[in-house]
């Protein structure tokens, strides 16, 4: 039995009927237009996205999908609480690479009016969660958004942009497709994820044949990832970090979980296989440096939560260089003040 340490109880959302995509005026919103004249389509070529479609296609056709949920559905709940955290409602909203839907359950109607749920697997969009909200499913890849120019109020993202080859680029197709004063929300696994993984299998690796090669996918440092944002023409950003800690019986089980969550590695410097002996002693080595107490073994998952706004003129906007009132150095005497009344006191 699985356990997430310090995660509360999810909220359920009772079911109701999906509204087809043509309901929603899919067609009028969708386009083959050109994507913004500042996207960059400068791919690095670091995944293999067909492959990844593939992982999660198969991950979504297993009998029991939802027993691997446990992550994306803790992370949605937590995006959507952002959502609700801005004081406003947002009459169409786009969920890129959604899943099955991960943060759509967490939301309700008086929040989002419509809500378009995008990805590259049709298998998840097919077996998508059920929502309070009218939805409608578009096969899309989160590296070429189908969709005009100020279409949408929200743009949410939960762990999909990590598998994203031209980072960059993806933010600024999301910034095109937000209306100014829209919003764009998102969540991505951070550097840390997965630590002890790639530590006990390059250990054991190395010790077993000479060297090693990686079998976790590399991730976006969070130093870089605010100045992703403001190149992509995000302003009033925030960026903060949270961990999820996982406890599994082993490591075997935990990597079968990455592969139920579709999560398994598609880079294409990846190794196809490893020996049955380097597996066994990784199994071992991780074991021996990071278990807990009661027999189990820990999984770090690092989640980086990302805010950032579209611009538009009744923004807030900063005070002009030169404008104070108060130098610094008044302030200190203010400060000298306030503790000389508190000592009088």
């Amino acid at each position: 039995m699985l356990r997430l340490k310090g995660l509360g109880r999810l909220r359920l959302r009772p079911k109701t009927p999906r509204v087809p995509v043509e309901t929603l005026g899919c067609r009028d919103i969708a386009s083959g237009v050109s994507p913004p004249s500042g996207a960059s389509f400068r791919s690095l070529n670091i995944f293999d996205r067909n492959m990844k479609r593939k992982q999660k296609n198969w991950a979504a056709r297993q009998s029991e999908p939802r027993k691997y949920d446990y992550l994306r559905e803790e992370v949605g709940s937590r995006v959507a609480d952002r959502v609700y955290d801005i004081a406003r409602d947002f009459p169409l909203a786009l969920d890129v690479g959604c899943g099955r839907g991960y943060i759509a359950q967490h939301l309700n109607k008086e929040t989002v009016g419509k809500f378009f749920q995008a990805d590259i697997a049709e298998n998840a969009l097919k077996n998508n969660l059920e929502t309070e909200i009218p939805t409608a499913s578009v096969l899309a890849d989160e590296e070429f958004l189908p969709f005009r120019e100020n279409t949408f109020d929200l743009v949410v993202s939960s762990l999909s942009l990590h598998w994203v080859n031209d980072l960059p680029g993806a933010l600024e197709q999301i910034h095109y497709v937000l209306k100014p004063d829209g919003v764009f929300i998102g969540a991505m696994f951070g550097g840390d994820t997965l630590y002890e993984l790639r530590c006990a299998l390059q250990l054991a690796e190395t010790e077993r044949e000479g060297g090693f090669s990686p079998h976790v996918s590399p991730f976006t440092a969070v130093n870089d990832l605010g100045h992703l944002l403001g190149r992509a023409g995000f302003n009033t950003l925030t960026v903060d970090t949270d961990e999820i800690q996982v406890n599994y019986p082993g490591m075997f089980e935990l990597m079968e979980d990455l592969q139920g969550m579709g999560e398994s590695n598609c880079s294409w410097n990846r190794k196809a296989l490893l020996h049955r002996d380097t597996m066994l002693a990784a199994a071992a080595v991780y074991r021996e440096m990071y278990r807990n107490e009661d027999g189990s073994i820990p999984a770090t998952y690092q989640i980086y939560y990302m805010i950032g706004w579209k611009y538009h003129d009744s923004q807030a906007k900063p005070a002009e260089r030169g404008s104070a009132t108060v130098s610094f150095g008044e302030l200190g005497k203010i400060s000298n003040l306030v503790s000389q009344g508190k000592k009088s006191q």
